[in-house]
């Protein structure tokens, strides 16, 4: 989790998303990425591991009483992390793992009362990993989504069916640059002042490259 200050303004909390299933295939081949076997992939069992390593580190170091608001990309394996680690077991050394990952980090309520801070999450569809091609950055209905994740908020993002996604094109490095441009824009506009963005790698990669080389001020006039 590397934490970014932007200025006196806001504190950004960059989360990559714990181990999925894809990645666990894309360490042998990349080709088989593009099967429906992949589609929206979750996360594998490390990966359920290393959400719950990271909801004990939130809760002992304080950052869960810190942070106002959390920014997720609308995939499977984001919102399971954050879901997971922000809004999880309040007491995670006791937390069961294997029942979690079958609820996609869904609280029912017959689950403990919360005794830490559970912010806002919400849903952006430009927050996604670089699209095209790989079925795994294809993302599933949103009212699939709903109904698994009832505690993030979905109402930001327009289209119920992906759209954006094209099996036989990948979206240009300039498209993602184009999108985290947006995205920091649309930070700015937030009240909050100490903010978690669970995303992935490249996106997370090009977006804050321009803050961190101070390309943003420069592009956006």
């Amino acid at each position: 989790m590397e934490k970014i200050p932007s200025g006196a303004c806001k504190t950004l909390h960059l989360v990559r998303h714990a181990q999925g299933m894809h990645n666990l295939e894309s360490e042998k081949s990349r080709d088989p990425l593009t099967s429906f076997e992949f589609f929206d992939a979750q996360l594998s069992s490390q990966g359920w591991q290393q959400v719950r390593q990271k909801r004990k580190d939130v809760c002992a170091n304080g950052l869960l009483k810190r942070i106002e608001l959390v920014i997720t990309s609308p995939m499977s394996r984001t919102l399971q992390t954050a879901v997971g680690i922000f809004h999880g077991e309040d007491q995670p050394e006791l937390s069961d793992v294997t029942s979690y990952e079958e609820g996609n980090g869904r609280i029912s309520d017959n689950d403990q009362q919360p005794t830490f801070n559970r912010p806002p999450i919400i849903a952006l569809e430009v927050c996604r990993e670089r699209l095209g091609k790989y079925e795994c950055d294809k993302r599933g209905t949103i009212s699939h989504y709903r109904s698994h994740f009832p505690a993030v908020d979905f109402s930001l993002i327009e289209n119920e069916d992906d759209i954006l996604w094209e099996a036989n094109k990948r979206e240009p490095f300039g498209d993602v640059l184009a999108r985290g441009m947006k995205f920091i824009n649309w930070l700015w506009t937030r009240k909050e002042t100490e903010i978690a963005v669970v995303s992935h790698g490249v996106f997370l990669q090009e977006a804050f490259e321009l803050i961190n080389t101070n390309k943003y001020r420069a592009l956006k006039l």
